[in-house]
Formats: C-alpha cells, sequence, structure tokens
C-alpha cells in the first residue's frame, strides 16, 4: 500500500481529533442513546433517530482516522537537515514577479491542505513547481487563467 505524506503537526491535530471523539463524544451519543430508548416506542423517537444518527457519524470518523493514521507516513521536517531546497512541509515564501507581492506557504498533506492558513498541498501545481528548487530560483506555476512567475524568497523548516 502507498504511504500517504503527513505533517507531524498534522498527525497529532488526528490524534487529537481521535482522541476527543472517543473519549467524550462516544459516551454522550452512547448516554443519549440510552435515554431515548427509555422513552419507549423507537419508531417514532425522533430523539433516537437523532442520537443513533451522531453514532454513525462519530463512528465513521473514526474509522476514517484512524485509516489515514494508518495510511500516512508521517515527516517531522524539524529532523531534516535545512539544504535550502524546498521538500515537504517546508515553508517557503514566494515573490510574485508580476504583481511585487510577496505570499508564503507551508507544503502539507493532501488532507492538511488549508488555503485560509496558507498550508497548500504537496499535490497542487504551485507545490510541485517548488520541490527541490532552492532559494533565489524562480519557478513558473500552470495557472487556469496563465503562467505565474516567482521567485523563492527563503526556505524554512518550521
Amino acid at each position: 500500500m502507498r504511504k500517504v505524506p503527513m505533517t507531524a503537526g498534522g498527525a497529532e491535530a488526528l490524534r487529537i481529533e481521535l482522541n476527543e471523539l472517543k473519549t467524550k463524544r462516544r459516551p454522550i451519543i452512547v448516554k443519549a442513546i440510552a435515554e431515548a430508548r427509555e422513552h419507549g416506542d423507537l419508531k417514532e423517537n425522533a430523539e433516537y433517530h437523532a442520537a443513533r444518527e451522531q453514532q454513525s457519524f462519530c463512528e465513521g470518523r473514526i474509522q476514517e482516522i484512524e485509516g489515514k493514521l494508518a495510511d500516512s507516513e508521517i515527516i517531522d521536517i524539524s529532523l531534516i537537515p535545512h539544504t535550502g531546497k524546498v521538500i515537504f512541509g517546508s515553508t517557503v515564501t514566494l515573490y510574485n514577479l508580476d504583481t511585487e507581492q510577496k505570499v508564503t506557504y507551508q507544503i502539507v498533506g493532501e488532507d492538511e491542505a488549508d488555503v485560509k492558513n496558507n498550508k497548500i498541498s504537496v499535490g497542487s501545481p504551485i507545490s510541485r513547481a517548488m520541490m527541490g528548487k532552492a532559494e533565489s530560483d524562480e519557478i513558473v506555476v500552470k495557472a487556469p487563467g496563465g503562467d505565474i512567475e516567482y521567485e523563492i524568497e527563503t526556505v524554512q523548516h518550521l
């Protein structure tokens, strides 16, 4: 099976969510189901059906997280020697040669990507253009609106 790269921070966030679901959310749902059963007829008991639906969602999410963690290759960027080259987990500051604006991105796994927080997927066009490049290198990103030229200003292992 192919391992999926994940940052140490992304794996930790999933572990925290998994623990929350198993130790807090699951017991609350079980209690809600038990209370709803006490009300009698289960066919017309909206509380029971809602609690069962929550249980189904919770158990599905637990399985999903456990699967992601099992299939992941956790990469701790802080343990990798800094060479100045862009690798998975790097935080890269780019200078747009056309607009003269700077933007900073961290390259993360597919499930961790969050553009609003400047975390981009390792499979995104901009990540693919940066991989293996070093500070001061220029890259061209193929975008739907045309090519965008950037200069890599800094590469950090945060």
